[in-house]
C-alpha cells in the first residue's frame, strides 16, 4: 500500500500561495547641482538683460532668454554683509558682520552658523568656492571651515592688499593673497590673470565631480577696483577698461551644456551691491535706480540678478516679487532634500515656489535695510518706506549728498522705481503698517543699537596677517 504524497500536497500548496508583497523601490529624487555666481560691485544697469547698452554681455543675455529675470532682488551696501547673507540665510546684522571686514581682523564668521555649504555638504554635495571670501581671513574663519571641501581665490577685497610692513598708523597689510584651500599660494595675486584662473578652476571643479551633485559658489573679484580685465579681453570693450572686464565675467553655462548637466542644474547669477559710483568710469551704473554702493537706496541693494534651470525655470520670464539673497540658503537646502536647523532663526525664506513659476508673490511680508547695525528702510510689496537720511554717494572724489530727512519717507517703487516722489502724506494707512514691520524688526535686532536676536561672531585673539606659509594646524 503506498504512502500518502502528504509532503508533495504541502509543496504544491507552497508552490501556488501568493508570495508575500516586497517593499517596492525607493526611488530617490535626482539631487540638482548648484551655482552660484556673484559679482562684485555690478550695478544694476551693467548688462544686457538689465537695460546696457554699453557693455556686451552675450553670456547673460543667454542665460536671461533661458531663464527668469528676478528684478527685485536684494544684498546689501558693501561687501561682507552681502556675502554673510549668501552664505548664513540671516541679516548681516543678525551674525555681527554688518560692516566691511578688513586684512587681520581679530572677528569673522562663527562656527555656530549653519552655512550652505555646511548644510549641503551633509546632503552629499562635494563644495568648491572660487573668488572672493570677505568673511574673515584667519584660518578659523576660511571657507573650508565652514563646509566647502574646497577654496581658491582672495579672503577679502583686491584694493586691500599692502607691503606687509606697518603703515603709519601701526597697521600691517600683507601683499595681496591667493590662497588655494587653507594655503597662501601666490603674494602678490597676478591680478591679470585671475578671472581666467578662476574661470579654469571652475570648469575643473564641475567636470570632476560631474556624476555627484555639486555647489559651486563662485564669487568673482571683478569688478570691484582696481580693474584687472585679462590679456584677452583688455581694449576689447566699447566701455574702457570696466566694460571689458564687465564681458570677461561670464558664466559656466558653455561647460553645463558640454557635460550634459544642463537639466539638472541651478544656475544663479547676482551682484553682492550696487556700483561705485565714486569710482567714475571704473565704476558701473544703477540704471534706472538712484544711488549706489554704501547706500541704501534701490541703486545700492537691488541687484541684476538671474536664475536658470532648463526644464525647472520658464525661459524668457521675469519677476519683480521683492526676494534677497538671504533665500538662497533655505531655498538651496530644500532643493537638495535637507532641512534648515531650527536650533536658531534665520531670515530667509524659500523661494524656489516663485522660481518655478506657481506664484509671483513675494515669501516676505517686508524686507529691510540695513546700513551697518542702521535700520533705514523697509519694503513691502511695491512700497518702501525710509525711516532714516539716507546718504547718496554719486560723485567721483567722495562728495556725499545727504536727502533732506524730515520724516518717513514713502516711495511707490512699481510707479517710482528711481525714489524721486515722496508719496506719505497720501498714504498715511501705508506708513503705519510699515512702521510697524520696523518696531517688529526693532524688536529682534535693533534698528539702530542692538537687539536680542543678534548673535555674536567669533573671534581669534592675536590674528595675524596671512603670509606665503600653510596654515598647518587647520589642514
Amino acid at each position: 500500500m503506498s504512502k500518502p504524497q502528504y509532503t508533495i500536497s504541502l509543496f504544491s500548496v507552497l508552490l501556488l500561495a501568493p508570495l508575500p508583497a516586497l517593499p517596492a523601490a525607493e526611488v530617490k529624487p535626482v539631487k540638482p547641482n548648484l551655482v552660484v555666481i556673484l559679482v562684485d560691485d555690478m550695478g544694476y544697469g551693467d548688462i544686457g538683460p538689465f537695460g546696457s547698452k554699453m557693455n556686451r554681455t552675450p553670456n547673460l543675455d543667454r542665460m536671461a532668454a533661458e531663464g527668469m529675470k528676478l528684478t527685485s532682488f536684494y544684498a546689501a551696501p558693501v561687501c561682507t554683509p552681502s556675502r554673510a547673507q549668501m552664505m548664513t540665510g540671516c541679516y548681516a546684522k543678525r551674525v555681527s558682520l554688518p560692516d566691511v571686514i578688513f586684512p587681520s581682523c581679530p572677528i569673522g564668521i562663527s562656527a555656530k552658523e549653519h552655512t550652505v555649504a555646511e548644510l549641503l555638504q551633509k546632503q552629499g554635495y562635494a563644495s568648491m568656492a572660487i573668488g572672493k571670501w570677505h568673511l574673515g581671513d584667519q584660518p578659523e574663519f576660511l571657507p573650508t571651515r565652514h563646509g566647502f571641501d574646497h577654496y581658491f581665490g582672495l579672503p577679502y577685497s583686491n584694493d586691500m592688499g599692502g607691503t606687509g610692513k606697518p603703515d603709519p598708523e601701526g597697521n600691517v597689510r600683507p601683499p595681496l593673497p591667493l590662497l588655494r584651500d587653507n594655503q597662501v599660494m601666490e603674494t602678490p595675486a597676478d591680478q591679470d590673470t585671475l578671472t581666467a584662473r578662476y574661470t579654469e578652476e571652475a570648469v575643473k571643479f564641475i567636470t570632476t565631480h560631474k556624476k555627484q551633485p555639486f555647489f559651486l559658489y563662485f564669487p568673482h573679484t571683478a569688478v570691484h577696483v582696481p580693474l584687472h580685465p585679462g590679456k584677452q579681453f583688455r581694449g576689447k570693450s566699447a566701455n574702457g577698461t570696466y566694460g571689458d572686464w564687465v564681458e570677461e565675467v561670464g558664466c559656466v553655462l558653455a561647460t553645463l551644456k558640454k557635460l550634459k548637466l544642463d537639466s539638472k542644474t541651478l544656475v544663479l547669477f547676482t551682484s553682492d551691491n550696487g556700483p561705485w559710483l565714486t569710482q567714475g568710469t571704473n565704476g558701473g551704473v544703477a540704471g534706472p535706480l538712484r544711488g549706489g554702493k554704501r547706500s541704501t537706496w534701490e541703486g545700492g541693494m537691488r541687484e541684476p540678478t538671474i536664475a536658470r534651470w532648463p526644464g525647472k525655470i520658464s525661459p524668457g520670464s521675469s519677476c519683480d516679487a521683492p526676494m534677497s539673497e538671504i533665500d538662497v540658503l533655505p531655498t538651496l537646502v530644500k532643493l537638495a532634500g535637507g532641512t534648515v536647523p531650527t536650533d536658531h532663526p534665520i531670515d530667509g525664506k524659500d523661494i524656489w515656489p516663485v522660481l518655478a513659476g506657481q506664484t509671483q508673490e513675494s515669501p516676505h511680508d517686508a524686507l529691510f535695510y540695513f546700513n551697518g547695525n542702521k535700520l533705514e528702510a523697509v519694503r513691502s510689496g511695491p512700497w518702501k518706506l525710509a525711516i532714516a537720511p539716507q546718504a547718496l554717494f554719486n560723485k567721483p572724489g567722495g562728495d556725499i549728498e545727504i536727502v533732506p530727512h524730515t520724516g518717513p519717507r514713502l516711495y511707490n517703487l512699481d510707479t517710482d522705481i528711481g525714489e524721486r516722489t515722496d508719496v506719505a502724506t497720501q498714504h498715511p494707512d501705508i506708513v503705519a503698517r510699515l512702521l510697524r514691520c520696523v518696531a517688529r524688526m526693532d524688536a529682534d535686532l535693533g534698528t539702530k543699537g542692538t537687539g536680542p536676536g543678534v548673535r555674536p561672531p567669533d573671534r581669534v585673539a592675536n590674528p595675524k596677517p596671512l603670509l606665503k606659509r600653510i596654515a598647518t594646524e587647520y589642514d
